[in-house]
């Protein structure tokens, strides 16, 4: 999986990339040297790339047993929820681009997300329907934004995992397409309020009293294929 030029800031956003992709659970050990044989480089370079997630909220250190994805309280749940309504929903109040330009590409997207439904590659499934919030940040034209979105998506993304959501994927994507529609009609007024009511759905699915209870490191870091896998921020 290891390149030449394989940097903690890679790691790390692969491992950002699994958890949107709920290929990493919440709870799920880290080992420094299953990381770096899988990777393959250093314990230092992992250590580097794990202490990055721990500043950006994803993994923690447990006395004496090493890494683990974090595992999200139903008020840090609320909080991220909160957090990409406010921004979400800014970025249709001040769309930064014709929406001409924008509505194909998320056109694109949804057409992935309807043959990942359709397929059963769970993990792209997953990675589509979660990235289509940060493909909308980019397609406004707020790359800055989309970097904070992707990180708040994985945190919900979380969530989702831990508290077994019972949002169905094709409910997803075709509020996702309701929201493109409403773009596509110039009303980004619309386009807003579907937006927040799709958030709202996926929150309330959230069954906080059936947690997940997972702790094992999987084969779960390999690159995804035929998707718009996230740039590192």
């Amino acid at each position: 999986m290891s390149t030449p030029t394989t940097s903690q800031t890679q790691i790390a956003q692969q491992v950002v990339e699994s958890i949107l992709a709920q290929k990493l659970a919440p709870g799920e050990r880290l080992g420094e040297q299953e990381l770096a044989d899988l990777f393959g480089v250093s314990r230092t370079l992992v250590r580097e790339a794990l202490m990055q997630l721990q500043a950006r909220g994803f993994v923690e250190v447990r006395p004496r047993k090493g890494w683990y994805v974090v595992e999200p309280t139903v008020e840090d749940a609320r909080d991220a929820f909160s957090a990409r309504r406010i921004i979400e929903s800014g970025i249709l109040a001040d769309a930064g681009r014709p929406l001409q330009s924008v509505t194909p590409r998320l056109r694109a997207h949804i057409a992935e997300e309807q043959l990942a439904i359709e397929g059963a590659d769970a993990a792209t499934r997953a990675f589509l329907l979660a990235d289509f919030h940060v493909c909308l940040a980019e397609s406004m034209g707020h790359r800055s934004l989309s970097d904070i979105l992707r990180d708040l998506t994985a945190r919900t993304t979380l969530a989702a995992s831990l508290y077994q959501s019972r949002h169905e994927a094709s409910q997803s994507c075709a509020e996702h397409e309701s929201i493109v529609e409403a773009l596509e009609a110039g009303d980004t007024a619309l386009a807003r309020e579907r937006l927040l009511a799709h958030i709202g759905h996926v929150e309330a699915a959230l069954n906080p009293g059936q947690p997940l209870v997972r702790d094992r490191l999987r084969d779960s870091l390999t690159p995804l294929t035929g998707t718009r896998l996230a740039a590192p921020g």
